[in-house]
Formats: C-alpha cells, sequence, structure tokens
C-alpha cells in the first residue's frame, strides 16, 4: 500500500511538473512569430559607423558615457533577475524541509494556502507518507503552478 501510495505522489509530481514546462513553452498563435536575427543589417551598421566617424571628439566621449550607463543598467537589470531565481530555488529547497514556512514566504501574508499547508504538515503525525502531501502542496505554490 506504502509503495502505491508513493508511486502515485510521484506520478502527480511528475505529471504537474511537465504541464508547467509544457505550458511555459507555448507562443500563442495570436502573435506572428519572427525569426530572431541574431546579425544586424550591414546596410545600417556602415551607417552608424560613417555617423560615428563624423562627429566631434567630445560627442564620441559623450556617447561612450551613455554607453557606459547603459551597460550598467543592463547588469544591474541582469544581476536583479538572477536573485529572483536565486529565491525561487532557496524557497523550493525549504518547501522540501519546512513547506508552511516556505508558503509564508512566498505569499508574504498569512492566508489560506499557508493554513493548507499547515494542516498537511501536521499530518505527518499520522503517517510519515503524507509528508509528501505537504511538500508537494508548498512545490506547487511556490512554483506558482497554485
Amino acid at each position: 500500500m506504502r509503495k502505491a501510495f508513493f508511486l502515485i505522489i510521484a506520478f502527480l509530481v511528475l505529471t504537474s511538473s511537465l504541464s508547467v514546462s509544457y505550458a511555459v513553452a507555448v507562443v500563442p498563435a495570436s502573435t506572428p512569430a519572427a525569426p530572431p536575427s541574431s546579425e544586424p543589417d550591414p546596410a545600417l551598421v556602415k551607417a552608424a559607423l560613417e555617423e560615428f566617424k563624423a562627429l566631434s571628439k567630445k560627442e564620441k566621449k559623450a556617447r561612450f558615457k551613455e554607453i557606459k550607463k547603459e551597460l550598467k543598467a543592463y547588469n544591474k537589470a541582469k544581476k536583479a533577475n538572477r536573485e529572483t531565481d536565486t529565491n525561487t530555488i532557496l524557497l523550493v529547497i525549504l518547501a522540501l524541509l519546512l513547506p508552511p514556512l516556505a508558503v509564508y514566504l512566498h505569499q508574504g501574508v498569512i492566508n489560506e494556502k499557508f493554513w493548507i499547508a499547515l494542516v498537511l504538515s501536521l499530518l505527518v503525525f499520522l503517517s510519515f507518507y503524507l509528508w509528501a502531501v505537504a511538500v508537494v502542496y508548498a512545490l506547487l505554490v511556490v512554483l506558482n503552478a497554485l
């Protein structure tokens, strides 16, 4: 009986993660998909280069300052995105250890999702395998599947 229960839980976890990853990969049909071009138009590059060469030394210096400023903003945005990925990974690890705490940290408030995770976690006193139900629920909440 325990083996069958574990297999059912494993199947539910795998199918829920597969459906989420599939939904992320789907592109809406209403938007036309343009192929990404990795190379810019050669005529545009040549025109921009000629325009840059025609600038005075002072104007070139000002353009380089703008480029540095934009590069810093890009790196800052990239770092902020990396932090959200790290937060998600930490919440997933926490969901495996303490599901109610992970749900609370993700939601930011004590709401019905927190109470559901807490009750499911307290069911561990009936059987250790019921802990897996709380972990699965917390993972679904943290990964925004619910």
